[in-house]
């Protein structure tokens, strides 16, 4: 893996989801390289980031509004280098997913390019290899635009990250038994830290050799499975295993009978919401984040380039010592 650039200048840097876990991590990365950060929230957005450090400026704009007049509003004036977009939906549903991982984004990259924008970092998804969720057909369609924009850009497709993977610690910490679908190997991923990823974003910016790519990336170690997750989080505890095997067909049957209710009663869209949202379930319950192999037809971990020096093991410790919160939000499942 190529060593990241750091004699490059301080640039000026458009932050996009700077009030979510990993924007927080890229800010602090950001700051600690000494670039001047320009956060962009939506409205209200600027008391949910907290204290911030020196050398950061925050602009609120409606980035889902039908055009991107707001956007240019919240900008005029500053000068942009780049843009490092960390921006995601937080629940999924299709109105939601392409208000935000396209619609937001467009706005977000035409209103920096006409502030001088040369560079952009957007941080997408390994689930978007295939395809069968709403929010990952938003995210493929703002990547192709991204692409044919004329600017240099990176997109990172990111494994899991710990926050997804920490939702069942509480309830395992209180005496209840660890949910896994099927055996618990149905599936496998490389999970990946906040700081971490933060740091491979912020590389991105000075590295000619990420330019123009689409990048998958895991963390550090060997992929792990739900089963593997389950065993480390007893261990740390001192407990033995409890874990209860959920079928899979029981979620894919929620799923399909919420899928049928929606199309019956395609007036209440609440109902199509918690459709998508069951299928975003039986996806990641059956597919894992690993780079396909499409020739050989499965997902592979050794073709999943790993990052970072932090591992969900160490994670998992730091939470049950009360070093770290579990701070999932609107991404909370269990």
């Amino acid at each position: 893996m190529p060593e990241p650039a750091t004699a490059d200048p301080p640039e000026r840097v458009l932050l996009l989801g700077a009030s979510g876990t990993i924007g927080r991590a890229t800010l602090a990365e950001l700051r600690a390289r000494s670039h001047g950060v320009v956060c962009l929230v939506r409205p209200g957005g600027t008391a949910r980031l907290g204290p911030l450090p020196e050398g950061v400026t925050v602009r609120e704009a409606d980035l889902t509004a039908a055009n991107a007049d707001s956007c240019r509003e919240a900008l005029r004036g500053e000068r942009i280098d780049a843009v490092v977009s960390c921006m995601a939906s937080r629940q999924g549903a299709p109105a939601d997913a392409w208000a935000v991982e396209h619609r937001a984004q467009r706005h977000a990259l035409q209103a920096a390019r006409a502030q001088g924008a040369r560079r952009f970092v957007l941080l997408s998804a390994l689930c978007v290899q295939k395809p069968r969720l709403a929010f990952q057909h938003a995210k493929l369609a703002f990547e192709r635009e991204l692409a044919a924009s004329g600017l240099d850009w990176t997109v990172v497709r990111a494994t899991a990250f710990f926050k997804s993977l920490s939702g069942q610690v509480a309830r395992v910490r209180a005496g209840r038994p660890y949910l896994v679908f099927g055996d618990g190997r149905l599936t496998a991923c490389k999970p990946i830290a906040d700081a971490d990823l933060a740091t491979y974003l912020v590389d991105c910016l000075h590295d000619p050799a990420r330019s123009g790519c689409v990048l998958p990336l895991g963390g550090p170690g060997p992929a792990i499975t739900p089963l593997e997750q389950a065993h480390a989080l007893f261990e740390l505890l001192g407990r033995p295993p409890r874990i209860r095997h959920v079928p899979v067909e029981l979620m894919r049957g929620i799923a399909g009978t919420l899928g049928a209710a929606a199309r019956l009663l395609p007036a209440l869209p609440a109902l199509e919401a918690k459709a998508e949202f069951a299928r975003i379930g039986l996806y990641y319950a059956t597919e894992s984040m690993l780079v396909w192999d499409a020739v050989a037809g499965r997902y592979d971990p050794d073709l999943t380039p790993g990052f970072g020096t932090r591992t969900l093991r160490e994670h998992y410790a730091a939470l049950l010592r009360g070093e770290v919160a579990d701070d999932r939000g609107a991404h909370a499942v269990f």
